[in-house]
């Protein structure tokens, strides 16, 4: 095939405290001939979620570190533009753990790369709601908070990616659905189109009186996504018996020492009734990614879920843009176009 050079941002040192452009670098290389069994993908759409900020840290998590000069990881969605391989044909379009570049070649038997349809949902919501985030909601909310119709659930971070979706499942399953979102705007937004009962501003005074308002029999169900001062107040509102399914704690992601910071596990254990609380992978749940895809896909399709992107351009920019992602700039799902197919 004629010789692609393909640019990539790569992690250039580990960041103390928040990510800047320092940080990343961006290459250029020369790509290889496929072998048998390979593909090569056009990136067109990339993923960029607060979990990446673990990954350029080089302290003990679920998953390893990304190396110093090696590509940032993340999920994407492209098109095949070559193929040795009888899975795949020029022209699919697929999804795959490709991270900030251009272009990706892989074999065809990689279990992180995945045929998507854009005639059933845009390319980009496979990223989102019908991708990673949408799952996450799916099996974090169904699986982990074990909800039953008529409980109540609140949800951190609720004009999310993730917590938008957790929402709406909740209100699919009879819950009476409360979000915590910053500023008037999100939570207007969490109320009027995403059909959340309420949705309390953070950002605004009285949070403790507001959620005993919005939830005048405690809560059920939390699911977590910010740590802090958020988490310190809900937890004195939780009903005995509560699960608390832990997605993430942006809140502490940006921290220089994890050790000296109070998380959602020490605020939770401290209390004298204990919610049901654990710290979740959507991976843990793999075999069953069909099921939730085929669900999410529906609803996205029958007008049933509706989500927000927030869609900007250019791969030079994503180190700019995924500082977005801890000063809550991004409105929804963000996700960088990289290419035109």
């Amino acid at each position: 095939m004629p010789t692609i050079a393909n640019k990539s941002i790569v992690l250039a040192s580990r960041p103390v405290g928040a990510p800047n452009a320092n940080n990343f670098r961006l290459e250029t290389s020369l790509l290889e001939d496929l072998k048998e069994g390979e593909i090569l993908i056009k990136t067109l759409y990339l993923s960029l979620d607060p979990y990446m900020r673990g990954r350029m840290s080089d302290a003990k998590s679920y998953a390893d570190p990304v190396p110093i000069g090696g590509v940032m990881a993340a999920e994407t969605a492209g098109v095949v533009i070559q193929s040795n391989s009888v899975l795949y044909a020029v022209g699919d379009h697929v999804c795959s753990r490709s991270g900030w570049q251009e272009y990706f070649i892989c074999h065809e038997k990689d279990s992180m790369t995945y045929s998507v349809d854009p005639n059933i949902a845009p390319l980009s919501t496979y990223l989102g709601v019908c991708g990673m985030p949408g799952r996450t909601a799916y099996f974090g909310l169904i699986k982990e908070g074990k909800p039953v119709a008529g409980e109540t659930l609140v949800v951190s971070a609720a004009s999310g990616a993730v917590g938008s979706v957790v929402g709406q499942i909740g209100k699919k399953l009879g819950l009476h659905v409360v979000g915590i979102a910053g500023g008037q705007k999100k939570c207007q937004y969490v109320v009027e189109e995403l059909g959340f009962d309420a949705c309390l501003d953070y950002k605004a005074d009285g949070l403790e009186e507001s959620i005993k308002t919005a939830c005048p029999n405690g809560i059920d169900i939390y699911f977590e996504s910010v740590g802090g001062a958020v988490t310190e107040t809900v937890a004195k509102q939780l009903n005995t018996g509560a699960r608390v399914p832990i997605c993430g704690f942006i809140a502490n992601y940006n921290t220089t020492d994890m050790t000296k910071e109070r998380t959602p596990f020490h605020i939770f254990g401290e209390l004298e009734n204990p919610p049901e609380h654990k710290f979740f992978l959507v991976f843990d749940y793999y075999s069953e990614f069909g099921e939730a895809n085929a669900a999410l896909t529906k609803w996205v399709t029958d007008g049933e879920l509706n989500y927000k992107e927030t869609l900007v351009e250019g791969l030079e920019n994503a180190p700019e843009y995924f500082s977005w992602l801890f000063s809550g700039k991004n409105f929804g799902k963000l996700v960088v176009k990289i290419a035109d197919e």
